[in-house]
């Protein structure tokens, strides 16, 4: 679980995902090969993910503040509506079964990671304004469809905000401060909805489990630092292609294990 660790940190870091991408497949086999009640191994993977999440979006946003690369006045507009379809969407995973999430997430995932490999980085990006009723129904897609997938949402974010004139690398900081918000309510939600099902899941409260928390904490929070600083020096397009890739194997892995279900 350590060593996951490491990769999960420094991803984060540098594609502004908040590592939920990695972490939640990982405590999926995790929790699995420890018997956990199959009917919550997702819940508890999701769950426990955003609370990983929090710290570690925390140092990385930071880290991209430094370079200029995060934009606080979308952060606020926009995310208002992603934190309201957290809050739905956290409901709605909690009345799904494991198979049901594990289906989900890799088809979105898999949608995303095309339209990344097809986008390239424009010579000079020019900020759009992001209308009212785009905010609206963006965020909360947005903040819906993370809730049952355990994400930061810059996986969504990073697309949508290149769409409006971004460079990727100020997407990517922006996304990261998004999706703390994600998290944060995020967790709370699978906190609360593992409790109030009654889940009792071992050395957990709700759908948060704690010793995956606690090791995962130290580690992500240093890699994560070193992730932002080094999306900064890499060249722009490659940074999208190796983020495309990089989801696309998610999602065929996923798609694999919900065949297996």
């Amino acid at each position: 679980m350590a060593l996951t660790a490491i990769p999960v940190g420094f991803v984060a870091g540098l594609f502004g995902i908040g590592g939920g991408l990695i972490t939640v497949p990982f405590l999926y086999f995790i929790f699995g090969s420890l018997e956990i009640d199959p009917q919550y191994v997702m819940h508890l993977a999701v769950g426990t993910s955003f609370a990983i999440i929090i710290p570690t979006s925390t140092v990385s946003v930071l880290t991209h503040h430094k370079f200029k690369a995060v934009d606080f006045d979308i952060v606020k507009n926009y995310g208002l509506f992603v934190v309201i379809g957290v809050i739905v969407g956290t409901v709605f995973a909690a009345s799904l079964k494991t198979k049901s999430l594990v289906l989900f997430f890799s088809i979105m995932i898999l949608f995303l990671g095309i339209y990344l490999l097809l986008i390239k980085e424009k010579e000079q990006n020019i900020i759009v304004k992001m209308k009212l009723h785009l905010k609206v129904i963006l965020g909360f897609l947005v903040g819906f469809i993370s809730a049952p997938m355990g994400i930061g949402g810059a996986v969504m974010n990073v697309p949508i905000l290149k769409f409006f004139g971004y460079s990727i690398n100020k997407a990517i900081g922006s996304a990261s401060a998004i999706g703390f918000l994600i998290a944060l309510f995020g967790a709370i939600g699978f906190l609360l909805s593992g409790s109030f099902l009654n889940s009792s899941l071992p050395l957990s409260i709700g759908f948060i489990n704690i010793p995956a928390f606690l090791i995962f904490i130290p580690i992500t929070t240093f890699m994560a630092r070193i992730g932002a600083k080094t999306v900064h020096s890499i060249d722009k397009n490659k940074i999208s292609n190796f983020f495309g890739i990089f989801l696309l194997v998610v999602s065929i892995k996923f798609f694999y294990e919900y065949l297996k279900l």
